[in-house]
């Protein structure tokens, strides 16, 4: 459940526990011909980043190269918080993350375990991410749509959108 307050005091919280709450969202290349394509984040807070475990041998992973700007969108399973998060992502090799992040279901794809050589794992390193929070409360959504539809002028009032800078934080 999106927490409208929380997205405009503190929008990075706001965003960890919106990717805590889901498990995949949709990660592309800024500027590539590639379609976004769903994958399953690992938000980590402390650095103000999500990592990404995939095959070395995939399109994305190979586009990637030593790092490219990217985009990830998620929403919640209530659609009441939606985000889309701009960063630099990167191939990073680092084999204890790795295996910190490893899961059976990480493993079904990986013959290998977590020592698996085609394995990689993507950092996306946040530099900006654009956040709306909306109600979910049927009640004050149906008012906001009909007052504004009986009120000239008047646009429905039912969430926040913040654009964070989680450089300008840090």
């Amino acid at each position: 459940m999106a927490n409208e307050e929380k997205l405009t005091s503190n929008p990075a919280a706001a965003l960890f526990d919106a990717l805590d709450d889901v498990r995949t969202g949709m990660l592309g290349i800024h500027g590539s011909e590639q379609h976004l394509q769903p994958m399953t984040h690992f938000g980590d807070r402390e650095e103000g980043k999500i990592r990404f475990i995939t095959a070395r041998d995939t399109d994305l992973a190979k586009s990637v190269g030593s790092g490219k700007e990217a985009r990830f969108t998620v929403v919640s399973t209530a659609q009441d918080f939606h985000a889309c998060v701009a960063g630099k992502l990167s191939q990073v090799e680092d084999r204890k993350k790795l295996e910190e992040l490893w899961s059976p279901m990480i493993g079904a794809w990986f013959e290998g375990g977590p020592e698996d050589q085609n394995a990689v794992l993507l950092e996306l390193d946040i530099s900006e991410a654009s956040m709306w929070a909306s109600t979910s409360n049927p009640f004050r959504f149906g008012y906001q749509i009909a007052k504004a539809n009986l009120t000239e002028g008047n646009q429905p009032d039912v969430g926040e959108h913040v654009v964070h800078n989680f450089h300008a934080a840090a």
